[in-house]
Order: structure tokens, then sequence, then C-alpha cells
């Protein structure tokens, strides 16, 4: 479904304050139940986005548990693999959720004529910025919170990442429920709840982003090592 944002009515002040309750009561390896509760029990569904690359859909499935019909925000770049839009398009049919693609200003072809061809070798960052970053500030304006899948053991960079805290950068709360999740303990819950995962993930690819710029990791890479590869660039941008 195409995204008509909401209108949030609390204001930051108030945002903020359930940020620090958040962080005040959570444990820093608070279950992902316990996190999602804290939101259900603070926050109204409509007032929830779930952001997710549809690499699985393990984080959608953990919100809509308690918080049933949200609003699971994909980019969809105009790059995916055709496996990750499989994945997209089984997660909108068979979980509680409501799907909405978050699309670009511009297309990938209006991006070639007007920046070069392939943009994403001679430019990723702002590549990035275009296909994701802001299309996803753009998005999250209307929204109070929003969940990501964001887990500690994914790279250097991610290594103190909260429970929840208050984003800064586009003005919400940010609950990454998944956060002290292993590799392995995400795959355990896709199984054990039959929950749609994209065939990728068995085949190489445990961090899956933009089909140009993902390659396949070698058995003990860093998971993240096949995004970007050869490129001295670890996120896109969205959670830095």
């Amino acid at each position: 479904m195409s995204q008509q944002t909401p209108n949030r009515t609390r204001s930051e002040a108030e945002l903020r304050e359930i940020a620090r309750l958040g962080a005040e009561e959570l444990a820093w390896d608070a279950s992902a139940a316990e996190v999602v509760a804290f939101a259900a029990k603070h926050l109204d569904p409509t007032e929830v986005a779930v952001a997710c690359s549809m690499a699985d859909a393990v984080l959608p499935h953990v919100v809509s548990e308690q918080l049933p019909k949200v609003d699971v925000l994909f980019l969809d770049t105009g790059y995916h693999f055709v496996e990750t839009h499989g994945t997209r398009d089984e997660v909108a049919r068979v979980l509680d959720v409501n799907v909405v693609d978050v699309l670009p200003e511009l297309t990938v072809a209006e991006q070639d004529a007007k920046y070069g061809k392939d943009l994403f070798a001679s430019n990723p960052t702002q590549c990035c910025q275009m296909r994701k970053v802001d299309p996803l500030a753009k998005s999250l304006k209307g929204y109070s919170a929003w969940f990501t899948g964001v887990r500690r053991d994914e790279a250097p960079t991610r290594t103190n990442t909260p429970l929840v805290t208050f984003d800064e950068k586009n003005g919400l709360i940010k609950f990454n429920p998944l956060a002290p999740w292993s590799f392995d303990e995400l795959i355990d819950y896709a199984t054990d709840k039959q929950v749609p995962v994209n065939l990728l993930l068995s085949n190489g690819y445990p961090s899956i982003g933009c089909e140009p710029c993902t390659r396949p990791v070698a058995e003990g890479e860093d998971p993240r090592a096949g995004r970007w590869a050869g490129l001295n660039k670890t996120e896109c941008g969205l959670h830095i």
C-alpha cells in the first residue's frame, strides 16, 4: 500500500519523557516482548511504525504480537533483489501488519539522468541518502515512535545500541527490541514461529541491502562485510 502519513499529536517533550522512562525501566538485556509491551503501554498502534528491510520478518512479527495492524515501512529503493520483494509480499500476506512502500523522490531512471548512471558506484553515500535516508525521514514525520531491527552483534558501530532512546535526527522515540539478539537467535525465532525469511539469508547473505551493493559473505567474516564491499562504508545512514 502507499503511505498516508499519520498526524503526530504528541509534543516532543512528551515523547522525550516516554523515551526516558523506557531507558529507566528496561534493563540493558530486556526481552523484545518487554520492549514492545512498554511501547504498547504508552503508545497506540497508529502512532508506531516498524522499519523492515525484508531480510526477515522477525521484527514485524514481534511488534505485531502486541501492536496489531502496525505500519511496516519498506524502503523500496528500486535496487532490491527479487527475493527481497518476494519477502515483502509474503509479510503483507501472512502477518497482521500494514506494509507501506516508501519510495524515493526520483525513480532509478530519473536519478541516472540527473546524477549519472550507477550513482551507487560513484557516490554510494549520496545514493543511500536519496533512496533510503531522506524517504524514511519524510515517512517518520507523522509517527511518535519507530522500531528497528538493529542488533549489537552486527557491527562495531552498533555495539552500544540501546533498547529505547529519543531519535534526535528524526524527532521521535526509537525502539531497538532485537538489540541483544544474535543472528542465530533471530533465525531460531523465525524457524520456531514460521516467520517469513528472505531466501538469500540461507545463501550466504546475512545482511541484505540493495542488489548492486551486496555480495555473499564468507564463513567467519563480519556479517556486514558484504555490504558496500570494497568501499570505506559500513552504514547507509539510517542509524547514525
